[in-house]
């Protein structure tokens, strides 16, 4: 069983949490069932013969199957699959699809990418070292998937359910990795006295 973030004791007090949502992904779903039904359907009508219903039955139809599908997606095994990120001071903690937590400190990365996967968001952590990256918790499920980068062996996490979204991952990452740089301190040349 997946180890949920409130049973790990965060790393920092200033964490932000970013967790998959079932929410989330029911609305996705079920908007883009909505749309591709509405959209589908006066082609498919057109071809077939159009039966004449109006478009209100069009609707109904494209609301109960969008409904029905997005639920069954939503409590899905793939869809169970807890992901969640928790940033902080401490460093960078992933859980990804059921995996244990791990935690890498800021200075034991040497890169963070968050792309685009085809319809998936994608997050890829490159430690440092591998030896650098910390087990939060226990073993049990194993480290998250590993994919193979150009710097090296990486962290890969599937964001496209997690909320708040991978937008607002991207922007603590890129604050927390590229701090905005600290005026050079008050140096005055000595004074001849």
């Amino acid at each position: 069983m997946p180890i949920a973030p409130e049973e790990v004791e965060a790393p920092a007090g200033d964490t932000i949490l970013f967790r998959s949502s079932p929410a989330r992904t029911f609305v996705a779903v079920f908007a883009v069932l909505m749309l591709s039904y509405l959209v589908v359907s006066p082609i498919v009508g057109r071809l077939a013969q159009d039966t004449g219903d109006p478009w209100w039955v069009t609707t109904l139809e494209a609301v109960i199957v969008g409904g029905v599908v997005a639920a069954f997606y939503s409590l899905s095994a793939r869809a169970a699959l807890t992901t969640w990120v928790r940033v902080s001071a401490g460093g960078l903690e992933l859980a990804a699809q059921g995996s244990d937590p791990v935690l890498l400190a800021w200075d034991d990365i040497a890169a963070v990418t968050v792309r685009r996967s085809g319809l998936r968001t994608v997050l890829e952590v490159t430690p440092v070292d591998m030896d650098t990256v910390h087990p939060v918790q226990g073993s049990g499920a194993g480290w998250p998937a590993q994919t193979v980068t150009a710097r090296g062996p990486a962290f890969v996490a599937d964001l496209s359910q997690i909320w708040p979204g991978p937008r607002a991952l991207r922007r603590e990452l890129t604050r927390r990795l590229h701090p905005y740089p600290r005026p050079a301190a008050d140096v005055r040349p000595p004074q001849p006295w």
